[in-house]
This record gives C-alpha cells, sequence and structure tokens, in this order.
C-alpha cells in the first residue's frame, strides 16, 4: 500500500506515517495480516476525553451514536490487508478511502471482500476511486443496508466526534474525542502527488485499518471518513485526520454517475522553494510555488508560463508553498479562466490560465 499525508508542518511532514489503511504501520510499511478479530458485531471502546461540545454533547451521546451507527460500518479485505468503509445507499453501495482498495502500485483491486456487523460477508466490485480526494466507491450484492446521512455542513470545533472502524483488524471498534481543527492542509509526496486538502483534524485515537471508517458527530450524522494520522513517533499526541462528508458524498456521486471526478488543472510541476532553491538561485524570497515542468500544451503552457516562474497568487487566493497552490485549485472547476500571478526575475505577471482536467492530463 502506499503512504498517505503529511501534515503542512516541516517536522510532522518529515514523520508522517499517515495511511491508516491495509497493512499499515507508522512506518509505513508492515504486514498485511491482521490479529484475530472479536466476534461480529462486538466493540471495543477505547481512548476517551472529558471535555464536552458546546451543545453540550459529551461523551455521555457516543452509546447513542454507537448503536446507530455501528451496523452501517464495515471491514474490508483486500490481498494485502484491511480497512474500513460505511455504508452510502441501501442497495449495497459503500464509501471508503481510496488507499484500501489498491495495491501497492496504486491500482484499485476490481473487487474486494467486505464484513458487514453482523459477521455476514460479501464480494463488493470497486466502482470507482478517486486519488485526488482520497474517495472510493464499492458496490456489494447485498440490499436492504442502514444508510446513515452524511452531515451537509463542516462540524463545530470542540464538538464531539466518534471513530467506528476495524484497527488492525480489531472489527466495530469505537474510539472519541473533539473537533480539534477545520480545513487542515497536507502537502504532496511521492506516495500522494496531490497531497490532501481541507481535511478536520481529530484527537480521537485513529489507527492502522481505521482508514474509510466512519467518523460522527453527537447526533450520529457521519462527518467524515478516517484518513490519517501521525504516529507517537513524530511527537505528536493523538493528531488524527479526517476526510469530509461533503467531499465524501459529492466525490461518491460523481463516481456514481460518470465513473470518474474532475479536478481542475493547472498543467505545471510545482516545488516549494527551499532555503538551498533560494540560495541557489538567489531568490530574494522562498515564498511561492517554483515551476519547475510546464506541460507541452497544457493550459499554463498556452498562457505563457515558463519553468522557473514562482506562483505566487491563483484566483485571488494568495500562494506561498505548494500546498497552498493545490488548495487554491481545489476550489476551481475545470475550463474556469483564473488570474495566476508569476514572479519572473524581479518583476511579477498575471496571466489568465484556463483551467483544464486533471483526468485528461494523466
Amino acid at each position: 500500500m502506499r503512504i498517505a499525508r503529511g501534515l503542512v508542518l516541516a517536522a510532522a511532514a518529515a514523520a508522517l506515517a499517515g495511511c491508516t489503511g491495509p497493512g499499515a504501520t507508522p512506518s509505513g510499511t508492515g504486514s498485511a495480516s491482521a490479529p484475530p478479530s472479536p466476534s461480529p458485531g462486538a466493540s471495543t471502546s477505547t481512548g476517551a476525553v472529558s471535555a464536552q461540545a458546546p451543545s453540550g454533547a459529551g461523551l455521555g451521546a457516543v452509546p447513542n451514536v454507537v448503536k446507530e451507527l455501528e451496523p452501517s460500518v464495515v471491514t474490508v479485505r483486500t490481498p494485502i490487508g484491511l480497512g474500513s468503509g460505511v455504508v452510502y445507499h441501501g442497495d449495497g453501495t459503500l464509501v471508503t478511502d481510496a488507499h484500501v482498495v489498491e495495491d501497492q502500485q496504486k491500482h484499485p483491486y476490481k473487487t474486494v471482500q467486505v464484513q458487514f456487523a453482523d459477521g455476514s460477508q460479501d464480494q463488493a466490485n470497486v466502482v470507482g476511486v478517486d486519488d485526488v480526494t482520497d474517495v472510493a466507491v464499492l458496490k456489494a450484492g447485498r440490499t436492504g443496508l442502514p444508510a446513515p446521512k452524511y452531515a451537509g455542513s463542516a462540524p463545530e470545533i470542540g464538538s464531539l466526534t466518534v471513530v467506528i472502524g476495524s484497527p488492525l483488524g480489531l472489527d466495530e471498534t469505537v474510539t472519541a474525542g473533539i473537533v480539534s481543527g477545520l480545513h487542515r492542509n497536507m502537502p504532496p509526496s511521492k506516495e500522494s502527488p496531490h497531497g490532501a486538502i481541507d481535511l478536520l483534524q481529530t484527537d480521537a485515537p485513529i489507527s492502522p485499518g481505521n482508514s474509510g471508517g466512519a467518523v460522527a458527530d453527537a447526533s450520529g450524522e457521519v462527518i467524515g471518513l478516517s484518513e490519517a494520522y501521525l504516529p507517537p513517533s513524530s511527537g505528536a499526541v493523538a493528531i488524527g485526520f479526517v476526510t469530509p462528508a461533503s467531499t465524501v458524498t459529492s466525490v461518491a456521486d460523481q463516481l456514481l454517475a460518470n465513473g470518474t471526478v474532475k479536478h481542475a488543472a493547472l498543467g505545471v510541476v510545482p516545488e516549494d522553494i527551499t532555503a538551498q532553491i533560494a540560495q541557489r538561485f538567489g531568490l530574494s524570497s522562498s515564498e511561492g510555488a517554483l515551476v519547475v515542468d510546464v506541460t507541452p500544451q497544457g493550459p499554463a503552457d498556452r498562457a505563457g508560463m515558463k519553468p522557473g516562474d514562482i506562483i505566487t497568487g491563483l484566483a485571488g487566493t494568495k500562494v506561498t508553498s505548494v500546498t497552498d497552490l493545490l488548495a487554491a485549485l481545489r476550489q476551481q472547476e475545470p475550463g474556469k479562466t483564473v488570474e495566476v500571478t508569476v514572479r519572473r526575475g524581479s518583476t511579477d505577471q498575471k496571466l489568465q490560465v484556463s483551467l483544464g482536467d486533471l483526468a485528461q492530463q494523466q
């Protein structure tokens, strides 16, 4: 499997283990085998906080959330490990993280094994994956499944989070915490070239195997899917990340309708400006995204962008790093013309770029 994600902090980015999917360990490598699972439907509750959400819904709400949501959470098994998933529609449609159902080369499997909360198992087809958002849709043969409600807006910081999944093969494990932050972005890496944008942060314990499992609020609504965590070896304490429900539902609906997801593309290979790069090229600032390559006849090329340009703004958003650039680009639609500010030498230029579709440029 691939290692997932990094936090936008130099120390954290260097230490990230990240993905919580098949066979994951804090070092990003590990066995695909899992310890024996408890009996079907059994719950193990670990990790808790004493804080209450602003609405007054504290840990006392957890048992009711579990009763309501647990039947909707599944375990997903592949040839290299396991993860978790959540019912999306009662007709057998499930959602999970893309990396849960991909091999080590990031190729999706055609089918995976799914275990439901009642212990029954079924083969599920992988309908589609979107590596940009790390969301996948599965279709099992079983119908009449309990579909939970997915939240349509972001939760409040400090509100209750309940995580249900199968960490290390321990089916239907429950942990709880709070929403620690919103709009967290992670930088791109070799394993995750698109980075991860606009995630929720939680202190509810998330472990390998939780990936794709449900994260709910005090009312039992799914606020997102477990995505990544920073391991203790990084110096972190209870820092986990969640793909928001709004992202999950938008991507899932597109995959079900079209088999693909539209993402705006600029047609460049950007790189952060390190102190070494700034010194080597005599740059006065390390802010911005350095363009190291431009796709021939791509959107940026047609607009006149060149290797060596430094992108400092896109569509009115300041760009100080590659992560900023990806976050600004994620807010745009393919085909839209946006203004991109680039520094070329000692002068700034404003280019009008008609954005492309990432799916057509890969």
